[in-house]
């Protein structure tokens, strides 16, 4: 995710219930298109769907040729299936490692709730030390697992974008 808005995003759960939890589902406004799976939006409101994601316009989607992945959730399998039928103008938005690793293994743009804050950084819509604060509120303040070395990762990632 470069200075250019990033044309489609397809949400895994993660990313949604972490970014409203630290107020910042705002974040995702970077993306032209929101795509969420079904299973993922069910899984979300299992919860409570954030009022905030109204805001914004997103497409609840059946994945047509679903796989199932082993070691994803049915969520994460839609969301890969509907990401590989896309092509090359997505980036996949997911927290769990395995999802991570598997769109990786299938040539898939993916990032994380990090990945989101820095993305918003580069672009001019967060300064340095919000940015850096919204990385370290994801680690204290929700129950993503976060440690210290990605939240250190992360802020390197953001002096780099200073340069």
């Amino acid at each position: 995710m470069g200075n250019e808005r990033v044309e489609t995003a397809i949400l895994d759960a993660a990313p949604l219930i972490h970014l409203d939890q630290i107020n910042h589902l705002s974040l995702l406004s970077i993306f032209n298109n929101l795509i969420i799976p079904r299973e993922v939006y069910e899984e979300v409101s299992v919860g409570e769907i954030p009022s905030e994601l109204e805001q914004y316009e997103y497409e609840v989607v059946e994945a047509e040729n679903k796989k199932v992945f082993e070691k994803l959730d049915e969520g994460e399998s839609s969301a890969l299936s509907i990401a590989q039928d896309m092509g090359d103008e997505i980036v996949f938005l997911t927290d769990d490692l395995d999802a991570r690793q598997k769109a990786k293994d299938l040539g898939i743009e993916v990032h994380g709730s990090i990945g989101v804050i820095a993305a918003n950084f580069r672009n001019g819509n967060l300064e340095f030390e919000e940015a850096v604060t919204a990385m370290r509120t994801l680690q204290t303040e929700t129950e993503l697992f976060v440690t210290d070395a990605v939240v250190e990762q992360g802020i390197e990632l953001l002096e780099e974008y200073k340069r």
